[in-house]
């Protein structure tokens, strides 16, 4: 049965950074993943699988915007970085309820998930982007880069 996606990347999606688009994409990709398995009715042990890996890669994707933002010493760092912390504690409280199955992941908390990743991508991280480019971060700065690398390395 094929699905379509919950969450399709597009140019829109694009910050314009090659190594933040790709681990965008690797969000938007957990996000399906998780949406899939619910559509075909997975064990919940997948999907619990599934929803701690799509909250450990947004906790190390967090990580790496906020290093570029301190090395470029990004003015909105510290706003930035509360739009993070907020995020992550939110995923992590729909985690516990998951775990605990107080909740099951739901079409709401799916269109959650795909809300807060798609409009923190459009307003949030769209504004770091000129800043970086204009401090001399290349646009290419690397495909598939070293998080990639690692995340791959970490989940063989």
């Amino acid at each position: 049965m094929d699905i379509k996606p919950l969450v399709e990347w597009n140019d829109k999606l694009s910050v314009g950074i090659e190594e933040i688009d790709e681990q965008h994409k690797v969000l938007v990709k957990l996000v399906n993943d998780l949406y899939g398995a619910i559509i075909k009715k997975t064990d919940d042990e997948v999907v619990d699988d599934i929803l701690a890996e799509l909250i450990q890669y947004t906790i190390v994707h967090f990580a790496v915007e906020e290093s570029l933002m301190r090395i470029f010493d990004y003015p909105q760092y510290e706003e930035h970085k509360k739009h993070h912390q907020v995020l992550a504690s939110q995923v992590l409280d729909i985690q516990r309820k998951v775990k605990t199955r107080e909740e099951v992941v739901s079409m709401d908390i799916l269109n959650f998930l795909r809300g807060w990743l798609t409009n923190h991508i459009m307003i949030e991280d769209k504004h770091y982007t000129p800043f970086f480019l204009d401090r001399g971060l290349k646009g290419s700065w690397s495909k598939r880069g070293w998080v990639g690398k690692v995340w791959d390395f970490v989940h063989r």
